[in-house]
């Protein structure tokens, strides 16, 4: 696992991921004694750098992103959960402490802000959302919502918008997002929508059936590089999801 992809940059949703990755292991007895000094080193490295910019999910300048603290609440929560003794102790500390630090902003609508000086949509704000992580049902719920409001176009998601651009000028939708939200759509009880979100999505596969990462929503061409990982990893996660045979937590 690295933190970084070029030089310097350090993204700090990345550990939020692996420690709920962790978690996931632990709840189904498969946690060795390796990965669990690993999700320590987790917790540790959340500890140093939970007050510092950083790029989130996207690879951005350096700012304090609203998703990368909750995806590591969310993790550090799950670990608390489901790690026994001291070690479940110390994630339950490490929530408490980030949280009471520096909380995630919450926008006057009561939904998350992407970031504490930004009131923008932001796709990467359903990544704690699909991974089940309540942080008080209003805030998903209305997070969601102005998520689609501003990024949605014909049934695809845009990660973010761009000043004085139209949705699709700069970037194309990006299908990571689209799954996401069927996930995230999901999670609020709303099946029928999450079966159009994930099918929608799914459509914009190329001949072979892989996806790139960009779909080109007006053009109806794929964008970016093909084939992208995480894109099918969320794609099956989905799948598996929506059919209702999860054991996931």
């Amino acid at each position: 696992m690295s933190a970084t992809t070029r030089g310097a940059q350090f993204q700090l949703d990345t550990f939020g991921e692996a420690l709920q990755l962790f978690a996931a292991a632990a709840a189904h007895d498969r946690l060795t004694g390796e990965a669990e000094r690993a999700a320590g080193l987790c917790v540790d490295v959340v500890d140093r750098q939970w007050l510092k910019p950083e790029a989130g999910l996207w690879e951005l300048e350096n700012r304090w992103w609203t998703h990368s603290r909750l995806s590591v609440v969310c993790g550090l929560r799950r670990m608390a959960e489901v790690l026994p003794g001291a070690s479940g102790r110390r994630c339950g500390r490490a929530r408490r402490r980030g949280t009471a630090r520096d909380p995630a902003p919450l926008d006057t609508d009561g939904r998350w802000r992407r970031a504490a000086d930004d009131d923008g949509p932001e796709a990467a704000l359903l990544v704690p959302m699909a991974r089940g992580c309540g942080f008080g049902d209003d805030e998903g719920a209305a997070t969601r919502a102005y998520i689609e409001s501003r990024l949605a176009e014909d049934g695809y998601l845009y990660r973010f918008e761009h000043p004085g651009q139209r949705l699709g000028e700069a970037k194309g939708a990006f299908l990571l997002c689209g799954f996401t939200m069927a996930l995230a759509t999901h999670r609020v009880g709303d099946r029928v929508g999450a079966f159009r979100w994930f099918e929608r999505t799914r459509a914009a596969c190329g001949p072979p059936g892989l996806f790139a990462e960009e779909y080109g929503v007006r053009q109806r061409q794929l964008r970016g590089n093909l084939p992208q990982a995480f894109v099918h990893a969320l794609m099956l996660e989905c799948a598996v999801r929506l059919a209702g045979e999860s054991t996931l937590p």
